[in-house]
């Protein structure tokens, strides 16, 4: 059975070794603490923590704040509230100033589930990635997801950082290391490459096993820095395999699959499907059950792309 783990748990823990190694780390809240996974923090380090109540739009100002004054503050709600609600306080108080806020939105994508589509986050790629300044990650795991905070806390700009809400598999050891920007191929591979970001990427790679029973050679590149790109890693493998798919939880239009398609449509024009959700609100369900229903699992993947392959 495939080891899961929670991933923002897991960036709870990278946000107190974060603080433990720089005392101007500072946590925010718009009454989540646990649900974002801040809790930890709180506990450890309840001068540096606010709970701003249910306010995400004072919540990135607040924080806006505090950037200014040389904090480093990491504000957590929901991604359907923050950038959904308060996305242009977002883009005045801190991208035009570029300054060092952290953005933490959980329970991003439909495996949010019975909460319904009020609260799967499914358009918040396509809001960050257009803000100039803005950072827009996406851990693959929980080992990742550690490192991404540890990561973020170093960043000098503006970053975005979506989780989802249900536990997801493991896919890296303890030998992975993370920085903000590169891009991680996974699987060797030339009949087709699967760029996989978040935890999409567990069923990525597994989509690539279901097809090499089939004779279909699969290339998997990670992308958990969704802007910037990287480009290089990117364009080396859609030039090899000539053949591109993207998988991700979250509308293709305006998400990581079309940024990919504007970086190929300029540089390298090859053919491209884009996997996610087309058009579509989410709706209430278990995670397992929504992820099977939108096409998301590792079946579903593989039976699209040898669609597309034909």
């Amino acid at each position: 059975m495939t080891e899961k783990a929670n991933l923002r748990s897991a960036f709870g823990r990278g946000l107190v070794r974060a603080g433990e190694t720089n005392k101007n780390v500072v946590a925010l809240v718009a009454d989540l603490t646990n649900s974002v996974g801040f809790s930890e923090f709180a506990e450890k380090f309840p001068e540096r923590f606010v709970n701003v109540g249910v306010a995400e739009q004072n919540l990135v100002t607040v924080a806006s704040g505090m950037a200014r004054v040389e904090r480093i503050p990491f504000a957590g709600a929901y991604a359907a509230f923050s950038p959904g609600r308060n996305w242009e306080q977002i883009r005045t108080t801190i991208c035009i100033n570029n300054l060092p806020v952290k953005i933490v939105s959980s329970h991003a994508g439909v495996n949010v589930g019975p909460d319904g589509a009020t609260h799967q986050a499914l358009e918040d790629i396509a809001l960050m990635r257009v803000l100039p300044n803005m950072v827009v990650l996406a851990p693959g795991d929980a080992v990742e997801a550690e490192q991404v905070a540890l990561a973020m806390a170093r960043d000098a700009r503006p970053n975005y950082v979506r989780l989802p809400r249900s536990e997801s598999p493991v896919v890296f050891d303890s030998t992975h290391k993370f920085q903000i920007g590169p891009a991680y191929k996974l699987r060797d591979g030339t009949d087709v490459v699967i760029f996989t970001t978040g935890t999409m990427t567990a069923q990525g790679l597994a989509a690539a096993g279901i097809l090499a029973g089939r004779k279909i050679d699969c290339e998997v590149v990670h992308i958990p820095t969704i802007k910037p790109l990287d480009a290089k890693t990117i364009l080396k493998s859609a030039k090899k395999c000539r053949c591109v798919v993207t998988v991700e939880e979250h509308q293709v239009a305006g998400g990581f699959g079309s940024s990919i398609a504007e970086l190929l449509g300029e540089k390298l024009p090859v053919p491209i499907h884009r996997i996610g959700i087309y058009n579509e609100y989410g709706q209430s369900g278990a995670p397992d059950e929504l992820l099977n229903y939108y096409g998301l699992t590792a079946e579903h993947i593989a039976k699209q792309i040898r669609k597309f392959l034909k």
